[in-house]
């Protein structure tokens, strides 16, 4: 049999490994040059399968509006004509409430620990290198209302099978003696120690170069105009790499397209509410291994995230609405530089900062789509949002069972596609 995997990032390359592991004939379609050039070339590094609270959540509107009109916000909302995100946003808002909160903060742990088990599990299946740090997840606070919260947080989420511990300031700076070197006034933190990091671009390449060694064909700069359907069947991919159109036929098709897959799912009759929620990061080389962190740090006021990456650090984070424009705009990359100045002053080489900006594909309610399309051999593996790096092992496998036919490991009840409808 074989499977068309439309889409060739951290989440595609990954569902790709896992069908071919099954026996599958696999083909990989990709509009850019090679793997993971687009949300998984530069994010924040971090395998955060305890960090399950969705951007929906309790008082988040409120913030919004106080954040309006400010180019420093770090949720930036441009108001503009744009139907899509009018739509979106209303769904957002109905999952802002207490109950929708919760129940989307346990699907998201469902699968994002089932991920990370994946993840452990590939490694001691291959031989693979992406800067894998197993040192946990530091989430850092700097005023006591919003340490309260989550310590209230941490209470809830540990009895939901979380992994989170609450520090003080000390502890914090005893687990990472970076910190200490803040010029940021803390006052304690929530760890997360079977959290991970690693490079998420490395990965992706590391993870073609198995496939290939395994028949998997990857073809690049080749764009998907559509797909041909034959009643409740997907029967090719028409797609077009140049020298004009052609069909690529296959048993399954798995959309894996992030932000760009709802304009592929429409012409199948599926109306996917993924909005492309442009983020920020920057990469930078150590010079001083001692002032730079270890642990891979959350700055939740700042929606930020810090990761150490071989020789480099890695910040990411805001979210900013402005549609597929993914152009880097000065002030808000100079606000990522001055966070991480602030809290690991002396660390980097600022003069060597390299700016990066990618599209996440945002749902409403923060949980991605996998299931089957309206297609009974159209499967969708999109929609992760932030957390693509964190969910796509585990995303992965579910497709392959999906694919053999088979109840996949974990269940993936109100993951799909139907829950919009």
């Amino acid at each position: 049999m074989k499977a068309v995997v439309l889409g060739a990032g951290v989440i595609g390359v990954t569902s790709a490994y896992y069908l071919a592991r099954e026996g599958f004939e696999v083909e990989v379609i990709d509009r850019r040059e090679g793997p993971g050039l687009e949300t998984s070339f530069a994010n924040g590094g971090q395998i955060s399968a305890n960090h399950c609270e969705p951007w929906a959540a309790p008082g988040v509107l409120w913030q919004g509006i106080k954040w309006l009109g400010r180019v420093d916000a770090p949720l930036l909302y441009h108001l503009r004509l744009d139907p899509v995100l009018w739509a979106w946003t209303i769904r957002f808002i109905a999952n802002s409430n207490e109950r929708r909160f919760w129940e989307n903060v346990a699907r998201i742990l469902r699968l994002a620990l089932f991920s990370r088990n994946a993840f452990r599990e590939l490694r001691s299946e291959i031989d693979i290198d992406y800067d894998l740090l197993q040192l946990g997840i530091l989430n850092i606070y700097r005023n006591d209302k919003d340490f309260d919260q989550a310590i209230a947080h941490a209470r809830i989420v540990s009895e939901m099978g979380c992994e989170r511990q609450v520090l003080n300031l000390k502890k914090c700076i005893e687990l990472e003696p970076a910190l200490q070197n803040s010029t940021d006034n803390l006052v304690g933190g929530t760890w997360c120690p079977n959290d991970e990091s690693g490079d998420a671009y490395k990965f992706t390449c590391e993870i073609e170069k198995k496939c290939i060694k395994m028949g998997v064909t990857f073809r690049y700069g080749v764009n998907v105009n559509g797909l041909n359907t034959d009643m409740w069947k997907v029967k090719s991919a028409i797609v077009d790499g140049g020298q004009g159109t052609e069909e690529i036929k296959g048993d399954v098709f798995v959309v894996a397209l992030g932000s760009h897959s709802p304009a592929l799912a429409s012409d199948m009759g599926i109306k996917l509410p993924i909005y492309p929620v442009k983020g920020y990061s920057l990469t930078m080389p150590i010079t001083n291994t001692l002032a730079a962190p270890n642990v891979s740090l959350t700055d939740d006021d700042n929606k930020m995230v810090f990761s150490r990456l071989g020789g480099n650090l890695r910040v990411a984070g805001t979210a900013e609405f402005n549609g597929y424009n993914n152009e880097i705009e000065k002030s808000r990359a100079q606000m990522t530089l001055d966070v991480a100045t602030r809290i690991f002053p002396g660390a980097c080489d600022e003069t060597k900062a390299e700016f990066w900006t990618g599209l996440r594909p945002a749902t409403p309610d923060g949980i991605p789509i996998i299931g089957r399309g309206r297609q009974e051999n159209l499967l969708l593996n999109t929609g992760h949002g932030a957390l693509g790096w964190t969910m796509a092992a585990g995303s992965g496998r579910i497709i392959a069972s999906l694919a053999l036919g088979l109840h996949p490991e974990i269940s993936i009840s109100n993951l799909g596609w139907e829950r919009f409808s």
